[in-house]
């Protein structure tokens, strides 16, 4: 026999996978699974089931409200259940499984979505206006309010662009120790936020800043993070945020959900989500928050920026982009593509297969395993258009694909397609562009 699970009832605790002795329980996405060809039916985890999820077939169920028989912990299932669900012995250890139920989407306790406004030396990432349109969109199908988060030095420029761009409330915290980004301040500074006034989603950019001060933050919250989102929804039954996102290697999208911890967070890959409505003169209501920590009670300091330029940018920054792929043939040809780059000031990126060679580096690498693009023009050198290739760039504002395969999957994708020895057409490229922007002729 295999054990039963109620899917109705599980609430995920945890507490049968620590007492099966055969392993034979896990939880997936929140829920108790059993592995059958493991299971051997010695019914130890219907002891510590405080929902009466589990069952063998064939067996009186359990009476109700009890935990243990011997132990005789009473516990009625008609009350919210208790912070600690059961301490039980295991031998000579003594351990505790502590149960959290979700609270309802838009309730009193955890509700509103937040988007963190990433501002630092002075500029807004983009991808902040990008996640307050998203935001905007999550939160009418949940029934619930818009935030913006600022925290920094210098701020009050900021406040009317987050309104502008339709947050309806925005909570700031401005500080001298917040001037320079750095993870223990802003991570603290954002957690004080979140535990005062509960938020139900979380909303910030996959930038380098996002990627570093969101998994602090999710850490001190004791709460989930889905990284690199592309896709986000809510689900219309259990009003859960569906968090979507490349997984094994961009081979196949993974869509997850936080089901008994808040607040709900992702970091959400730039350039992926649409540009909202700017409208100038909104706006909303405006939350000054205190920080009552000082520099002393952190261990780093900023001690120099060092301005990169354009070949250096972050590839969610550039406005131009030239990428290769295999089809340049070996690393040595890369200077092919490097000239052009450097003659109309772009950034240099490549496909996985370019990466994968060691021609480039992976934070060089656009598609869905990658860095997610929507520069002004993107020019793609030898690339053949495979599908994880297309999703992180094909929304790009111009897209000029060399390609000696008139079949190339990049090309239908393309506004131009030339068709040819990429040996001799870069090289043509570089001078004429060299020649006419030598004599100010920009198009």
């Amino acid at each position: 026999m295999t054990v039963l699970i109620d899917k109705a009832k599980c609430i995920g605790c945890g507490a049968c996978t620590v007492e099966c002795p055969v392993e034979a329980l896990d939880l997936v996405d929140g829920l108790a699974v059993v592995d059958a060809k493991k299971c051997n039916d010695l019914g130890k985890c219907l002891t510590v089931c405080p929902t009466d999820a589990l069952s063998l077939p064939n067996q009186p169920a359990k009476p109700k409200g009890k935990l243990d028989p011997e132990a005789g912990a009473k516990l009625n299932l008609k009350d919210p259940l208790p912070e600690s669900v059961k301490d039980y012995a295991t031998g000579n250890e003594k351990k505790t499984i502590r149960a959290q139920v979700a609270p309802v989407a838009g309730g009193d306790v955890w509700s509103g979505v937040w988007v963190i406004i990433e501002y630092t030396n002075g500029k807004i990432a983009p991808v902040s206006w990008e996640l307050l349109g998203e935001g905007r969109k999550l939160a009418d199908a949940i029934g619930c309010g818009l935030s913006g988060v600022i925290t920094g030095h210098m701020v009050d420029s900021v406040i009317p662009e987050a309104f502008a761009y339709g947050a309806e409330k925005v909570y700031v915290i401005d500080h001298p120790v917040l001037k320079d980004y750095r993870t223990e301040p802003y991570a603290e500074a954002m957690v004080s936020l979140i535990t005062k006034y509960q938020p139900e989603i979380i909303l910030m950019g996959a930038t380098s800043v996002g990627r570093d001060v969101f998994p602090a933050v999710a850490t001190k919250m004791q709460t989930g993070l889905t990284a690199d989102c592309t896709v986000l929804g809510i689900d219309p039954e259990t009003k859960l945020l569906l968090q979507t996102r490349p997984a094994f290697g961009g081979n196949i999208m993974a869509t997850i959900m936080c089901r008994t911890s808040r607040p709900q967070m992702s970091t959400v890959r730039p350039r992926v989500m649409e540009m909202p409505e700017r409208v100038d003169g909104r706006e909303g209501e405006l939350i000054r928050e205190e920080f009552n920590s000082n520099e002393s009670d952190f261990h780093t300091k900023v001690l120099e920026f060092i301005i990169s330029d354009a070949k250096n940018a972050f590839l969610d920054k550039a406005e131009v982009i030239v990428s290769v792929g295999l089809g340049l043939g070996a690393k040595r040809n890369l200077v092919l593509a490097e000239e052009l780059a450097e003659v109309l000031g772009a950034t240099l990126a490549g496909s996985r297969g370019a990466v994968e060679a060691g021609w480039l580096t992976h934070d060089q690498q656009v598609g869905q395993s990658g860095v997610t693009v929507r520069p002004k023009v993107y020019i793609a050198i030898g690339i053949s258009g495979a599908i994880q290739h297309l999703v992180g760039m094909e929304t790009s504002d111009f897209i000029i694909a060399i390609n000696n395969d008139p079949e190339a999957s990049i090309l239908k994708v393309a506004n131009y397609g030339i068709v040819g020895d990429l040996f001799q057409i870069v090289p043509a490229l570089t001078a004429e562009f060299k020649k006419r922007l030598q004599h100010g002729v920009a198009n």
